[in-house]
């Protein structure tokens, strides 16, 4: 199930008190890079507890950013509101006192302005991706994906067009915890290429010298 990771060394109620029936997946860390490093998916968004202790959050989350994590959302004491340029190392903020409403809103902008929905079909060309039930499709055919075959798909399919190096793409859908090489990157692309078959192993493109990319058609 896809999850938000929550890095803080309090509660997540007591960071984000309306968090507790806003019904999101959250898991809870210590505010360090060592708690991405360790999950096997990537979050669907990286909320940081920036209450606790304002100045060294916003230390934390440039390194967040620095290694790319993907979309991070500031938790800020409305009192802190002014104390830091939040708008260079975060994709969202949200007051400590935000309501359930509010912090849904704020979650299901983000997934749209990164790409991912967490929910629901995604859809390239001919080919039906269900991120619910983990099955894909192509014309109809059903495709016998491995997991982290599905994962490498969707994750492109929900960004066509955009770039992903293979330590991107490593980070992303593998996780910080793996410790393999790219060519694993490269040995998935291959399988799932084949599993498309000739007619559309097209809508998996090879940037050169930088990666890979999902074909940027949506019918």
């Amino acid at each position: 199930m896809a999850v938000y990771l929550m890095l803080t060394d309090s509660r997540a109620a007591d960071v984000l008190p309306a968090i507790r029936t806003a019904g999101f997946d959250i898991k809870v860390e210590s505010t360090s890079l060592d708690a991405l490093r360790a999950l096997e998916i990537a979050p669907l968004a990286v909320i940081v507890d920036c209450v606790t202790d304002p100045s060294a959050s916003f230390v934390a989350m440039s390194d967040l950013r620095a290694a790319r994590v993907g979309p991070i959302v500031a938790v800020v004491h409305e009192a802190s509101l002014g104390t830091q340029p939040w708008h260079q190392v975060a994709d969202e903020l949200l007051a400590s006192g935000a309501s359930e409403e509010e912090i849904r809103v704020r979650f299901t902008m983000l997934q749209i302005r990164s790409g991912s929905s967490g929910e629901g079909s995604i859809r390239l060309g001919g080919l039906l991706i269900d991120a619910d039930s983990y099955r894909a499709s192509l014309r109809g055919r059903p495709l016998d994906l491995t997991y982290k075959e599905f994962e490498l798909l969707k994750f492109l399919a929900s960004r066509p067009g955009r770039v992903f190096t293979r330590e991107d793409l490593l980070q992303q859908v593998w996780g910080y915890g793996f410790y393999g090489g790219t060519r694993t990157v490269d040995v998935h692309i291959r399988r799932l290429r084949a599993k498309l078959g000739v007619a559309d192993e097209h809508l998996i493109e090879t940037v050169r010298g930088v990666g890979y990319r999902a074909a940027d058609l949506v019918l």
